[in-house]
């Protein structure tokens, strides 16, 4: 009997051990920040990518510099390059486009998405673009291309260019439209594959979405319509184009489940080797995000997991006001100043910084003073006279936290900055009051000097 209490006793201080053992384990890991994972969004995606539009700032990722085909996704770039082109002034909206034999055909296959275009009618440059823009059109795209840059295969050269400038290191163009080439009828443009796609990653295609909406905005003005008729050069009413962003908010029909808050872009795209891909973007409160998922099992499915990754964004995210204008930082608040009326100069900063940050983690945003080396003397110094406003640095911040993806570029950080400027300005003293500074200053050596050898002979 003793033997079974034993054991008895010893098995339940077994068993307490291992739920003490099984409770510490959790408390601490529970507590621990980690990213955001796959597993955490329950993403169904091959690859992914979510981004702060303003500063780059990327809130998550997955698998974000896996290589996939992007599909009509790649249109981001055909509309970048039209719209610099119009913007240079190399054409213009209202510029009528010839359609060549090549356009003709592609534009004849219902299998792909597209408005069919006549040789014998002109279509200015702006049907097309939206065409292109909300239907996806493929003979639409491909007659812009022949736009602006005379063929298509000169056209690719540009893409391949652009990305390359813009940072989009994986990306690799081989047509215009996204279309694998076997769907180009043998058409494909020089030195491509027959059955060669363009590809990139979740990160190139977010560097290109940002890319278009700082340089070109009103892109939105066009990607954001979700219905509109294409009626020239075609009898009857012409053809309903639907937009393929099934989460505008003012999408018709039974789309409207799809619908979500704030989006007015981006861009869509499917084919057998992509999967079903979407870049979008949205924009509440003023904080406006870029997503992209690749690779994902159906049309519908990418925007079922787009809107986990804007639930996402927008419930935990917010942009906050950091340091406010006029911030000073303690204990470096103010710099010396040589040969003023005044011996220095408080110092603050010129604007508020602001930046997105996860809720409730703002005490982990450190403010952090950098001095411009080049506006200073060796010693840290300025030299009158000093006017107000002038720049002496920046303010920047240091995150604390672990929780960081980074930026899309390697420089992001250094955007979310804010100049520091002198607070007044510090005119030159006149010659006699520097005269009876200097004189101050050499008695002042001498006492410090003779005090110092005193002390050394009691020391």
């Amino acid at each position: 009997m003793e033997g079974y209490e034993l054991k008895k006793y010893i098995r339940n201080k077994s068993f307490l051990y291992s739920l003490l053992t099984l409770l510490l384990f959790t408390t601490l890991f529970a507590n621990s920040p980690t990213k955001a994972s796959a597993v955490e969004l329950g993403l169904e995606a091959e690859a992914a990518i979510l981004i702060d539009a303003n500063s780059g700032k990327i809130l998550y990722e997955l698998n974000p510099d896996m290589t996939l085909p992007p599909a009509s996704m790649s249109k981001m770039m055909t509309e970048y390059l039209l719209l610099e082109a119009i913007h240079n002034k190399q054409i213009s909206w209202d510029e009528e486009v010839s359609i060549s034999d090549f356009v003709y055909k592609i534009s004849q296959n219902t299998k792909l998405s597209n408005v069919p275009l006549r040789k014998d009618v002109k279509y200015t440059v702006r049907e097309l673009y939206e065409s292109m823009a909300i239907y996806s059109a493929n003979g639409s795209t491909i007659a812009l291309a022949e736009k602006v840059a005379g063929s298509e295969t000169n056209f690719i050269k540009m893409m391949n260019d652009k990305a390359q400038k813009l940072g989009m290191k994986d990306a690799m163009f081989v047509n215009s439209t996204g279309l694998n080439n076997k769907d180009l009828l043998g058409m494909h443009p020089k030195g491509t594959g027959e059955t060669e796609e363009n590809m990139m990653s979740p990160r190139s295609e977010a560097i290109l979405a940002y890319s278009l909406l700082k340089d070109y905005p009103e892109v939105l003005e066009t990607a954001s319509i979700p219905f509109k008729k294409f009626t020239k050069g075609i009898d009857g009413e012409g053809i309903s184009m639907l937009n393929w962003n099934a989460m505008l908010p003012n999408i018709p029909g039974y789309l409207q489940q799809f619908a979500y808050q704030g989006v007015d872009g981006l861009k869509t795209g499917s084919t057998a080797l992509a999967g079903y891909c979407f870049t979008g973007t949205a924009e509440r409160d003023g904080m406006r995000l870029i997503s992209v998922v690749m690779r994902t099992k159906s049309q519908y499915a990418r925007f079922e997991e787009t809107k986990k990754l804007f639930d996402y964004g927008f419930s935990n995210f917010v942009e906050k006001e950091l340091f406010p204008v006029n911030y000073q930082v303690k204990k470096q608040d103010a710099l010396k100043v040589e040969k003023g009326k005044e011996r220095e100069v408080q110092i603050a900063s010129k604007e508020a910084l602001k930046t997105v940050i996860k809720t409730n983690e703002e005490e982990l945003y450190v403010p952090k003073l950098v001095l411009d080396k080049k506006a200073l003397t060796k010693k840290g110094t300025l030299i009158a006279p000093v006017e107000k406003g002038q720049k002496v640095g920046y303010l920047t911040y240091e995150y604390k936290g672990e929780n960081n993806y980074g930026y899309l570029f390697k420089n992001g950080a250094a955007n979310e900055r804010v100049e520091i400027v002198a607070q007044a300005g510090v005119e030159k003293a006149n010659w006699f009051s520097l005269t009876m500074r200097a004189i101050g200053g050499f008695f002042a050596d001498i006492w410090s000097s003779v005090a110092g050898g005193i002390a050394g002979l009691f020391s």
